[in-house]
């Protein structure tokens, strides 16, 4: 058979393959979410499990070490902020109404004398609102808790997925060198070495992106819960950390965190004050985010765009829900290192080159 030929037939029956598996993701994507979050956590927590390895510490108690160890944080994280965020954000409920008459009095006379727009809020059918609806709001997470009572298939469906991700966790961890080995030997051999180059890519484009998200993600959480308590606002720490752990999707951490923050100065009642520091922080906080931490922690080589993290969120999201926004920046840096393949495929091809002998591949 004609090499070329062969070639051809090869590259179609592994986009067959390729087809086939996103298709059985499409359809398994309800059941996946539990396989997909520990999976996510295994890449991350990989390295320290590698880490204390190398120190001669046996691999499955290094795994069972690094799971409780990211297990008891994880269960701190909320028993310290849940009820904090719950309590003042049912506070911030209660207040929005003084905020409705606060825009009424200063901000709609000014949009009217400025721009001609009669801007006037209902601000006694949302007191009436918030003291019709007070009771069931406080009683959120009681009512949840009922439903679920209730819905012994959805407890339970609830509770197995908690008890699974740790488990698949441990195996992930425990066998991911025997997994990568496993691939290795099951790729034709005339493959092996360009399929570990474009994999070793993926996994550095993906581990620098990730980690180094998640420690801007946490320093910016820090950052903003602490100035924005020194500026003097009253719900600095849930504002903070929302803003922090969010600022991984562009735009939307540091705006929906700006617009929180705003929203809590003006229910202050404190005048310019608060205001001034929620602008001082968020501003120093945009500076050192953008030419600090990012481009140390993260690295400026990735090459993954904002807006192609957005789009990947959003399409991931849509096509397979929860999952797909899980698996979105995976997918992003796999394709990622795809085009920068086809792209020096192209650079060297006959018809890009103009002549009949093609040139090997630029670096």
């Amino acid at each position: 058979m004609n090499p070329s030929r062969a070639d051809r037939l090869q590259t179609a029956a592994w986009a067959g393959v390729a087809l086939a598996l996103i298709g059985l993701f499409y359809l398994l994507a309800p059941i996946l979410a539990p396989f997909a979050i520990a999976a996510v956590f295994a890449y991350i927590f990989d390295p320290a499990v590698n880490w204390m390895a190398r120190r001669r510490v046996p691999r499955a108690a290094a795994v069972l070490l690094v799971i409780l160890g990211g297990g008891l944080a994880l269960l701190l994280l909320l028993v310290i902020l849940g009820p904090l965020i719950y309590r003042e954000a049912i506070a911030l409920v209660r207040r929005l109404p003084d905020l409705i008459e606060l825009i009424n009095q200063r901000v709609a006379p000014l949009l009217m004398s400025r721009f001609g727009v009669d801007l006037q809020i209902d601000a006694a059918s949302a007191r009436s609102w918030v003291a019709e609806n007070w009771a069931s709001a406080q009683d959120f997470i009681p009512i949840v808790l009922g439903q679920l009572r209730a819905s012994g298939s959805a407890l339970i469906g609830l509770v197995a997925s908690l008890f699974l991700i740790p488990v698949v966790m441990f195996y992930l961890l425990q066998d991911w060198p025997r997994m990568l080995a496993g691939l290795q030997d099951i790729i034709p051999r005339p493959a092996l070495e360009p399929t570990t180059r474009i994999l070793t890519q993926i996994d550095s484009v993906l581990s620098e992106f990730l980690r180094g998200q998640l420690s801007v993600m946490l320093l910016l959480a820090v950052y903003y819960s602490i100035g924005l308590w020194l500026a003097g606002l009253d719900f600095a720490l849930p504002v903070g950390v929302i803003t922090g752990l969010f600022v991984f999707i562009p735009y939307v951490g540091f705006g929906g965190g700006l617009l929180l923050a705003i929203i809590s100065a003006l229910l202050q009642a404190e005048g310019w004050p608060p205001l001034i520091g929620v602008a001082v922080v968020f501003g120093l906080g945009q500076l050192i985010e953008s030419f600090v931490l990012t481009p140390y922690l993260v690295g400026e080589r990735i090459g993954l765009h904002p807006l192609a993290v957005i789009f990947a969120l959003m399409a991931f999201g849509q096509l397979f829900g929860f999952v797909g926004i899980l698996i979105a920046l995976p997918a992003s840096a796999a394709i990622l290192v795809g085009l920068r393949e086809v792209r020096k495929a192209w650079l060297a091809s006959r018809l890009y080159l103009g002549d009949a002998t093609p040139d090997t591949p630029p670096q």
